[in-house]
């Protein structure tokens, strides 16, 4: 396997391997395997392309009578066969029956069919097909980026795979590449090790002809911290247990009404509690329902919506609607808007406060002074007129810090309950990277560790809405719910008697 940094060109390169194949033995037959159809078709057009135009290779071009198709054609010496030359698939598309001396894999794993485990899981069933399409001497590459963590890359070496890893720059750790990093890589740092801590301490570009220190930063802040260790340095390792303290398993999922919540709820993890729902943290993290739910259910105390605006471009607005009783959070909603602060968001907004019987919506006015809470107050208006911040809503702590700060404790005594309905519609994210529980699972106190963290902040401002709620001690407020429900049962039946009862002398 080549796994190399996005940008790099290991598609392009093994375009023209693959040409250089068929100069050397026009009998090949190379099946290219994508993630989409797309993209294997582009790789397979690319060679084609290279056959026509380079004049070395043109008597390669197929003749009358051969494929010549961009998905599937033959090379002019080539001797008869079922197989094309060159033919493109997606990974999953029609694999069985093909036939293929090399097999090129590239980029099979992209972040949506990857997200959780049993999405890897069936990734890995498929690519088992290769060793069933393989001729006898045959030759299996792949080319890619690792998309998660869990990436299905690391369980290559254990198949028999040779990996070699090019970073974006290089390594001040190069332990943690489990003796995978390129030689080109290793070598350079042998020579000087100051490559590793040049740059502000960044280390230096591998290639800053393809990509300048200026360029990559400039990665780093597009796609987070996290994201740029993944793609860019190609890290995918967990060994600081810390480094994520954000887990989905710490929450309690229910199905739950719009109106009434119990007085009540005990979470445990045994596997009793564990829930068949898709998770989309990291390895082992988990949902669980709770161990045991009071069977007296009663109005919540309150809800709110907390809103964390953005403007045009890649953010999203992003909103959490949770509600409160007897110091229990109950997340009922979540999600996010792209379109700024058009009128379409502004009333589905409105329309979902007025749903879930919102009794106030706070706002993060970091920037526009107000125009946001503005705007939608002109809309809720006529929807659902109700109390929004009347005050700035202004922060100037980092972030990440400050979110992690908020939700640790609160999901570490595991008070946070979630609808079951939130965990399913967040899961259909176009993109995971937008998903609540995505940002959640993988945030660390590192400043960007984020390329996205809308819905993420939104359900972190809507918690810190009920900070002074959560010191309740949630078991003397169910003694007392108990012991308010047995005076009333004692007062019904007295008056049903039509007798009295002095309740002061009631203990």
């Amino acid at each position: 396997m080549i796994q190399a940094f996005r940008g790099i060109g290991k598609s392009w390169i093994t375009s023209a391997y693959c040409c250089w194949l068929l100069l050397n033995n026009p009998d090949e037959k190379i099946l290219v395997v994508s993630a989409s159809k797309t993209r294997s078709d582009d790789f397979s057009i690319f060679t084609k392309r290279l056959i026509n135009d380079v004049p070395f290779l043109q008597h390669l071009k197929a003749k009358d009578g051969q494929r010549d198709s961009n998905i599937a054609f033959d090379v002019a010496p080539a001797k008869p066969a079922h197989a094309p030359s060159v033919k493109s698939v997606g990974i999953t598309g029609q694999l069985t029956g093909s036939r293929a001396s090399r097999i090129i894999a590239d980029d099979i794993e992209s972040l949506n069919n990857s997200v959780t485990q049993t999405a890897r899981d069936t990734l890995l069933n498929i690519i088992k097909e290769f060793d069933a399409i393989i001729l006898p001497g045959g030759e299996i590459t792949y080319l890619g980026t690792p998309q998660s963590e869990m990436s299905i890359y690391k369980s290559l070496p254990e198949r028999g795979y040779q990996i070699r890893i090019w970073t974006a720059r290089y390594p001040k750790n190069t332990l943690k590449y489990d003796g995978q990093l390129s030689e080109y890589v290793l070598k350079a740092l042998e020579k000087n090790p100051e490559l590793a801590t040049n740059c502000g301490g960044r280390g230096e570009p591998t290639d800053p002809k393809r990509f300048t220190d200026l360029d990559l930063v400039e990665r780093e802040a597009s796609y987070g911290k996290a994201g740029f260790a993944l793609q860019f340095m190609l890290d995918t390792s967990l060994s600081d247990i810390d480094k994520f303290p954000l887990k989905l398993a710490d929450f309690a999922v229910m199905d739950l009404h719009k109106e009434v919540a119990p007085v009540k709820v005990s979470w445990a993890s045994g596997k009793d509690q564990l829930l068949p729902l898709e998770s989309s943290g990291l390895a082992g993290d988990k949902w669980y329902k709770p161990m045991w739910v009071a069977p007296e259910w009663i109005d919540y105390s309150g809800c709110v919506m907390f809103i964390d605006p953005s403007g045009k471009g890649k953010d999203e607005t992003g909103y959490a609607i949770v509600k409160q009783l007897n110091g229990m959070l109950y997340l009922v909603a979540s999600g996010g808007f792209r379109d700024g602060y058009s009128e379409v968001t502004l009333k589905a907004l409105a329309n979902l406060a007025k749903n879930h019987q919102v009794n106030f919506i706070d706002i993060e006015d970091n920037f526009g002074d107000g125009m946001f809470k503005t705007l939608l107050e002109s809309v809720m208006v006529s929807i659902y007129p109700v109390t929004i911040n009347p005050e700035s809503n202004r922060t100037n702590t980092q972030k990440e810090k400050r979110i992690i700060d908020i939700l640790e404790p609160v999901l570490s005594q595991h008070r946070l309950v979630v609808d079951r309905k939130v965990i399913e519609e967040d899961l259909k994210a176009e993109d995971p990277k937008y998903a609540l529980f995505y940002q959640l699972s993988r945030i660390t106190r590192d400043r960007g560790a984020l390329a996205h963290d809308d819905r993420l902040d939104a359900l972190a401002g809507a918690v810190a809405y009920w900070q002074d709620s959560l010191r309740k001690n949630q078991e003397a407020v169910h003694n007392e719910h108990l012991e308010e429900h047995r005076i009333k049962q004692l007062r019904d039946f007295m008056e049903l008697a039509g007798g009295s009862i002095n309740e002061d002398s009631w203990v």
